[in-house]
């Protein structure tokens, strides 16, 4: 079997008396969506936080294509960080900026492009989420689904490597959630990033993804494909994605 891409060692986080992560290990492959799920609160958005960088472990090790994250000197770390997006559960769009501009504010912060390249770049990933046409309104003026395509542009426009999306359905009626879905599964297959995305939405997300991990008590109890899990008698794990029987 391949390396992993990410790879989470024996992590151990807390806060306080919370101990969030108690021991976390789990292995994230290239080129796959591996989605995480367990319930709230139980430490699925920490996680995230740990591979972007927001956070850093008590303990244990994150490895990048075998690298520790922690022993990186400030350079490596930094063009890491340019190779990876994060879509935030409630879009983080700025209210003062119009949508081109918040879909740009990432090219303008990471690279080196000149106006007309980050122009180019911009229109381009509009034009695919189908948004040319709204490039000037504000985010106050767009609906709930407007908005989520708004921030899956600015998630895709430096053409990163790895796209960490935190509950990209929450707040959408089943038919949106759906559409966002299959924006996700179409733009992963078209550029290949690897994905990594913090869900309730059972059994839905089973669909796009290549890998699940549970976490329950801070730990992973599962780790395995879609068929796998669905498949997997234990009671626990069971009952968590079949709640009607």
């Amino acid at each position: 079997m391949k390396p992993p891409f990410i790879q989470f060692k024996n992590v151990k986080k807390s806060f306080g008396l919370n101990h969030v992560m108690q021991g976390i290990n789990l292995s994230i492959y290239k080129g796959e969506i591996t989605a995480i799920i367990g319930k709230s609160g139980c430490g699925k958005s920490v996680l995230l936080k740990h591979i972007i960088g927001l956070m850093n472990e008590d303990s244990g090790a994150i490895l990048i294509s075998g690298h520790n994250i922690s022993n990186m000197k400030k350079k490596e770390k930094q063009e890491f960080r340019k190779k990876l997006s994060y879509m935030f559960q409630d879009n983080a769009l700025f209210d003062f900026l119009n949508v081109y501009d918040n879909i740009a504010l990432p090219l303008i912060e990471k690279s080196s492009f000149k106006k007309q390249e980050i122009k180019k770049r911009v229109m381009t990933k509009m034009d695919h989420l189908e948004i040319k046409d709204i490039e000037k309104k504000f985010p106050g003026e767009l609906s709930g689904g407007m908005k989520k395509r708004v921030a899956l542009a600015r998630a895709l426009v430096t053409e990163p490597d790895i796209v960490l999306f935190d509950e990209p359905t929450t707040g959408l009626d089943p038919i949106r959630k759906k559409n966002v879905h299959t924006m996700i599964k179409n733009y992963q297959k078209q550029f290949k990033f690897t994905g990594v995305i913090v869900s309730h939405e059972i059994p839905e997300i089973f669909e796009i993804s290549q890998r699940i991990a549970m976490i329950d008590n801070g730990k992973i109890i599962f780790e395995g494909n879609p068929e796998q899990i669905k498949n997997n008698q234990t009671k626990k794990i069971h009952f968590f994605i079949n709640p009607k029987e």
